[in-house]
């Protein structure tokens, strides 16, 4: 079963996605509002997001922007009664992963969930080596040496965005907003460095990820 989360204020496209998706096997989560999605992403994972582009309180491209900016990686397809290439290819660059025109047919929407679907689980199933450290992302397991280090669940999604941004400097913030998805507040806690402390001690390699003092962290490693 496959987890969903639908952001749109069109309840009557709601009720008819809702049935579409229960006849397909998948387990639907729906907002109308940006402020909901937001919620609702900080409550579990979903393996696909369908948003709309024009939202009550702002736009559904800007949100995702943000959520891209913070580390979040779910496929999005937006969908939008916009239809100029335009607007297909901003939509694009700003990190969606697929462009859904309305009105759309339910063979083809569903078809297009199906490939996005199937395109995050290939992400999922990644296992990456960085020098004695092996990171099976499907698994979410960390070994050091061929031996288990047991990361908490705000460490491994961490530990995570920093491999995947391997080479990039991440602040603070980012780092913050990732594992928190406050997106309303900033928050001045020094939880992050705490995470990164805790972290390095269990992977007994302080050196993998490197302080960037007045602004992050990052992951170097070969």
């Amino acid at each position: 079963m496959g987890y969903l989360l639908v952001v749109d204020d069109n309840e009557d496209l709601l009720f008819g996605l809702k049935e579409v998706f229960k006849t397909g096997g998948y387990k639907i989560f729906t907002a109308t509002t940006i402020m909901e999605a937001s919620n609702l992403l900080n409550e579990r994972n979903y393996d696909l997001i369908l948003l709309d582009w024009m939202l009550p309180d702002g736009s559904g491209v800007e949100w995702l922007s943000r959520i891209r900016e913070i580390g979040v990686v779910t496929p999005v397809l937006l969908f939008s009664s916009r239809s100029e290439v335009e607007d297909k290819v901003d939509a694009l660059d700003n990190g969606a992963d697929d462009y859904l025109p309305k009105p759309f047919s339910n063979i083809e929407l569903l078809a297009r969930v199906r490939a996005l679907i199937r395109r995050g689980a290939t992400l999922k199933n990644e296992a990456v080596k960085i020098d004695d450290m092996e990171i099976d992302l499907k698994g979410r397991s960390v070994r050091v040496g061929g031996e288990r280090v047991e990361l908490s669940a705000k460490e491994f999604e961490l530990l995570e965005l920093l491999v995947r941004n391997r080479g990039v400097v991440l602040t603070r913030y980012q780092l913050f907003e990732h594992i928190h998805r406050d997106f309303d507040k900033i928050s001045s806690s020094n939880v992050v460095d705490v995470h990164i402390k805790n972290i390095r001690k269990k992977i007994r390699n302080s050196a993998l990820i490197k302080t960037v003092r007045g602004v992050g962290y990052t992951i170097e490693g070969e």
